[in-house]
């Protein structure tokens, strides 16, 4: 691997540490170490700044000098160990040797987690001792929300200043590499939740350094990254780096990559693009596969078609609109972003045609809105509740607390039985009770005023009365931690039991497990609120029975068919329990 252009502190070979830092603001750059020792770094071209000695080691705790004045942390650092403002740490990961559990990306079953809340230790020690459950509930690969070091040691981690850098209190790089490492040996892959559209505030020292940001474009986080204005070229390096440094160094199996309809890039080729083709160059050299998901609600499947067909190579993407219709059609609310859905009818659109709004005119928007697509099944990620749309509640509440528990079987068995990748949230398989609030533990007194002022303005949609918890408290983490004894009652045994049946009904149902969007037939009843949807794999014939309503219905049952599972316990033939589905098969 060519180091020439890998921003931060990386080794050659045991002894020699290259290093690579882009200043272009600055006329002279050194490297100082906690302990006072100078190295003076030689000017390259575009703004570079680089060294290579055997005289720096791993664990050194260091900054860089611009200017003959201001020490700063490396915007590259690989670790934070005293935080955001603290010194850097020279990082060198040893190479276990494990290998990746081969789980082609049509084949996965997702669970959602963020590491703080996941356990009680709130690190990744924590997620490790609960891998065996994870694989008896029946998932092959968890989503970890961001881990790039944001400030103090709570937050949902969109707040990352240092996208290199591993959170400190969750146990850094070694850490993070342990629990990868720990999963693949129990065959389960590991996606990684990485944040391209902005930087957090706090700890942010990227202007001192270049034009990382642009004034041509505004984005809800301020100043958009530079992507397509003057000095670009270095700041899509730096992001293309950390893309390969996950799959690479960390051997992470796939990255969600958060809102990059956030991205502003008007470039010929888009900084997406570029990643997956510098992704497909990784891969060849290694024989590792890694895929690229994007959360993504602008509905236009450029995103995630192939390179060859203009797209950007996206392998998958989430899709909310599945969701909100799955939401509203079980009664919740239609407020906020919920207020465009229509229930049952956007339900079944969404089964057959992905997106809801695929060409259609939008009144929220004010516009025609999105573009039909003939993607396959396993490009898209669908869901019944997930981080943002528990955690953006007020309240933070789940499902548990805002449907009956035969509801929230319905729902998690229709995820579970549509075309797409199915993903959990972490606790949904138990029932757990606790909210899932917005944290943060920000050092700055305005900044801190700043989120809470806004926490309760984004409640002003959702005509939400009240107060919203302090996103700053300690007790509002505390709130949002996983209560794993409560998992041990009766109630959620049952539901815990549900779900791995659920799961082993996908798995074992080759009509369920294929992800055809051809194979599917959806027909739905919107007075009585039931729905019928019909898949097959050759021979084999699945029709799923819905009722979403609170009434008992009948429906008409094709003949041949046997039932294979109900969220009910009970079956009587050709009659819907209420808030239950049935499933038939030939």
């Amino acid at each position: 691997m060519d180091k020439a252009n890998v921003p931060g502190i990386t080794f050659t070979d045991d002894k020699t540490a290259n290093v690579v830092l882009w200043a272009p603001y600055a006329d002279k750059a050194e490297l100082v170490l906690k302990n006072g020792q100078t190295f003076q770094l030689a000017s390259q071209p575009k703004g570079y700044w680089t060294l290579r000695t055997e005289e720096l080691k791993a664990g050194d705790l260091y900054k860089f000098r611009l200017n003959g004045d201001k020490e700063l942390p490396d915007p590259a650092s690989r670790s934070q160990p005293d935080g955001v403002h603290g010194y850097s740490e020279i990082v060198k990961l040893e190479d276990e040797r494990v290998n990746q559990p081969d789980i082609p990306l049509s084949d996965y079953i997702i669970y959602e987690l963020h590491t703080g809340t996941f356990t009680t230790n709130g690190d990744f020690a924590g997620i490790e001792t609960q891998l065996q459950y994870l694989k008896e509930l029946g998932i092959n690969a968890i989503e970890i929300m961001p881990v790039a070091q944001f400030p103090g040691q709570r937050n949902w981690g969109y707040d990352g200043a240092f996208p290199f850098a591993v959170q400190n209190s969750y146990g850094g790089p070694h850490g993070l590499k342990h629990l990868v490492d720990a999963c693949h040996s129990n065959g389960l892959a590991v996606i990684l939740d990485v944040v391209y559209n902005h930087l957090g505030p706090e700890g942010n020292y990227f202007n001192e350094f270049g034009p990382y940001f642009t004034d041509k474009y505004q984005t809800p986080w301020g100043k958009a990254i530079n992507f397509d204005d003057a000095g670009c070229d270095e700041v899509r390096n730096y992001f293309v780096q950390n893309v390969l440094m996950w799959f690479r160094d960390f051997k992470i199996d796939a990255l969600r990559m958060d809102a990059v309809h956030a991205i502003k890039d008007f470039s010929p080729k888009h900084i997406l693009q570029e990643i997956r083709e510098q992704v497909d160059e990784l891969m060849a050299e290694t024989g590792n596969k890694h895929y690229l998901i994007i959360e993504f609600d602008l509905n236009d499947n450029r995103y995630i078609n192939p390179v060859e067909q203009n797209g950007f190579g996206m392998d998958a993407q989430w899709i909310d609109e599945f969701h909100h219709a799955l939401r509203v059609t079980a009664g919740g609310e239609r407020n906020g972003y919920y207020s465009e859905f229509e229930g049952i009818r956007h339900l079944a659109k969404s089964y057959t045609d992905a997106y809801v709004y695929d060409g259609i005119y939008s009144e929220g928007r004010q516009k025609t809105f999105g573009t039909k697509t003939n993607n396959p099944g396993e490009q898209f990620v669908v869901f019944s509740q997930n981080h943002d749309h528990v955690g953006n509640r007020m309240l933070g509440e789940r499902s548990s607390t805002l449907f009956s528990t035969d509801m929230q079987k319905l729902m998690a068995a229709a995820v579970m039985v549509s075309p797409y990748l199915p993903m959990l949230f972490m606790g949904e398989e138990y029932g757990e009770q606790n909210p899932f609030l917005y944290f943060v533990s920000h050092g700055d007194k305005e900044l801190i005023e700043a989120v809470r002022t806004g926490r309760k303005n984004e409640f002003k949609a959702f005509h939400a009365e009240g107060e919203a918890p302090d996103p700053q408290s300690p007790d509002t983490f505390e709130r949002s931690k996983l209560n794993w004894d409560s998992a041990e009652q009766s109630k959620h045994q049952e539901m815990l039991d549900y779900y791995k049946r659920l799961i082993q009904l996908r798995k074992s149902t080759p009509a369920l497990h294929n992800n055809n969007r051809q194979q599917l037939e959806v027909s739905f009843n919107e007075e009585q609120k039931t729905l019928h949807l019909h898949r097959w794999e050759k021979d084999q014939h699945v029709h799923c029975f819905m009722n979403f309503s609170g009434q008992q219905h009948a429906f008409q049952l094709p003949s041949g068919l046997k039932l294979i599972f109900t969220s009910t316990g009970t079956s009587e033939a050709s009659k819907l329990q209420p808030a239950s589905i049935t499933i038939y098969s030939n």
